[in-house]
């Protein structure tokens, strides 16, 4: 391995003053002073007894830990060999969920690089933004998807990952190469990931994530709330470029010897309950908007096959509306399992499954952090009250290079950003982004909670709601929906689905204007975008 090291990230890293304070109380938090994130979940799973159980799964490849550790191991050795790479080199990823996507990732890490995985629908503006925030010396590219980024000025050399007719793609190239290869001695602080926030607030920024911080995340939620085991098939639909899917679908399972499947095609509704059905499929991620989209198919398909040999259904991304939640219970018995987490904090900090689920929360907080509701101040709230939530653990905030580090972390804790309630019980329960919250006649109102009570009515499909400025209320509740196919958006349906919230939920909360829409703003990821519904 080459001695030399790229510096650029440690350099654009946030001031000591400004950084969150990390806590690894739990003995399984205290990890060495050097260690490699890929070594530790791959490499190490031959011990363990995993060599032969499947890892990687699709249509038409399967493979083990073994095979997968050869395949990384080659690709490793062009990275550093071929391409020259350092540790420390930014390695830009561009890619949907696939076999090759994930040997890619994998290769990058362990080699020492810093992975800077990119969602698959950015185009040449995004990445451009990207690339000059990232400095990527490479970029590992699907085929099909190289056009976007070879538009970009500057852009920097491109490899395509996963073209198999191309002797210069990163596979071909690594058929040549010797397996074996070792992991770069990685400091358990160096950097091991760049992820850019999916932009629900506008503007996205660079998280960077330390080899302990992930290994740190797999130690968490997994350990004991996902509780995943090795005769887990995981699948779901977002992003490896998004840290949800990241460690749902790739790093988790890793940490449990469980197998992820990965489709050849994008999830529709039907086809995901297919694929469910079909691959035995154990575990699922994916968004609550597509949860309720999905409900209906898997319903059908459980009347035609029986049930499936589905067993832990994760919701993340945005809120999970409790109608959505008793949705799908009826639709597959599952009771769903709710978490909050951050792209700034790597995974899920909040959260509670099984028995320990209580109607309208999000959970408890997981095993190692420390979460707390408080006022602007910082000050924490007495149980009941609605405020800012702050989260100290093994995880944290660092921007690269953005001023924006101050408005997230205060005094060493975590502001995501969301207003939150806890109960006597210590049980969390979200109520809106801290600015969505809609301030009506001195009346606090959360927006996910109007949309929990359209949800309801059987003409909508989706909804969003904002706060509207007002002169004599100062904020009015203002709801976007998409109704069901046959609904027509008219005057009385607005007065039928007024009177239903009224019905549902404090009268004072109700939607005084309704706007029927096609679609909502959503990231890739699913989360609705109120910013651009204010824009509007």
């Amino acid at each position: 391995m080459n001695a030399q090291k790229d510096s650029f990230v440690a350099d654009r890293l946030p001031p000591a003053e400004q950084l969150p304070k990390m806590r690894y109380d739990a003995p399984e938090l205290r990890f060495a002073s050097h260690i490699n994130l890929v070594e530790e979940l791959l490499d190490k799973a031959d011990a363990k007894g995993w060599a032969h159980r499947l890892l990687l799964r699709s249509p038409g490849v399967v493979l083990s830990y073994a095979e997968v550790r050869e395949r990384v191991d080659r690709m490793a050795r062009v990275l550093v060999g071929d391409c020259g790479l350092i540790p420390g080199n930014r390695v830009l990823l561009r890619g949907g969920n696939s076999i090759g996507m994930a040997l890619a990732w994998l290769a990058v890490v362990k080699a020492g690089m810093v992975a800077v995985a990119t969602m698959p629908l950015l185009r040449a503006k995004e990445l451009a933004e990207i690339i000059d925030k990232a400095q990527p010396s490479l970029s590992l590219c699907e085929a099909k998807l190289a056009a976007e980024l070879q538009a970009v000025p500057g852009a920097p050399p491109l490899i395509q990952f996963n073209a198999d007719q191309d002797k210069d793609s990163l596979a071909k190239r690594a058929e040549h190469k010797n397996g074996d290869f070792q992991a770069c001695a990685t400091a358990a602080d160096d950097i091991a990931l760049m992820a850019f926030t999916s932009g629900t607030t506008g503007k996205p920024k660079a998280v960077v994530h330390s080899h302990r911080d992930v290994l740190a995340g797999c130690e968490c939620w997994p350990r004991h709330i996902l509780r995943a085991t090795p005769d887990d098939i995981v699948m779901g639909s977002p992003p490896l470029a998004f840290t949800f899917g990241l460690g749902g679908l790739l790093l988790f399972p890793m940490w449990a010897g469980a197998s992820v499947y990965f489709p050849d095609v994008p999830y529709t509704p039907d086809g995901m309950a297919r694929i469910i059905h079909d691959t035995q499929a154990t575990i699922c991620y994916t968004a609550p908007t597509f949860y309720r989209q999905l409900a209906p198919h898997m319903k059908l398909l459980a009347a035609e096959r029986g049930a499936p040999a589905l067993r832990i259904c994760v919701s993340a991304g945005e809120g999970l509306p409790d109608a959505t939640r008793q949705l799908w219970k009826e639709a597959t018995g599952i009771e769903m399992l709710d978490g909050i987490g951050a792209t700034e904090m790597f995974h899920i900090f909040i959260s509670s499954a099984g028995a320990d689920v209580r109607r309208g929360a999000i959970g408890k907080v997981v095993t190692g952090y420390t979460a707390k509701v408080v006022d602007d101040e910082g000050n924490e709230l007495p149980r009941g009250q609605v405020g800012k939530l702050a989260v100290i653990g093994p995880t944290g905030c660092r921007y690269l290079d953005d001023a924006r580090q101050v408005n997230y972390v205060k005094g060493g804790w975590n502001y995501p950003g969301d207003a939150f309630m806890q109960d006597a019980d210590g049980y969390f329960f979200y109520q809106a982004r801290a600015d969505d919250m809609i301030i009506t006649a001195g009346y606090n109102v959360g927006g996910p909670e109007v949309e929990d009570a359209l949800l309801k009515h059987p003409a909508v499909a989706e909804c969003g709601v904002i706060g509207k400025a007002d002169e004599e209320r100062g904020m009015i509740v203002k709801a976007f929906v998409v109704l069901k196919p046959g609904q027509v958006g008219d005057a009385a349906l607005v007065k039928i689905l007024q009177e239903h919230v009224k019905s549902t939920i404090a009268p004072f909360k109700y939607p005084r204007e309704i706007d029927f829409v096609t679609a909502l703003p959503r990231t890739e990821t699913g989360k609705l975008q109120r910013f651009k519904l204010r824009s509007l």
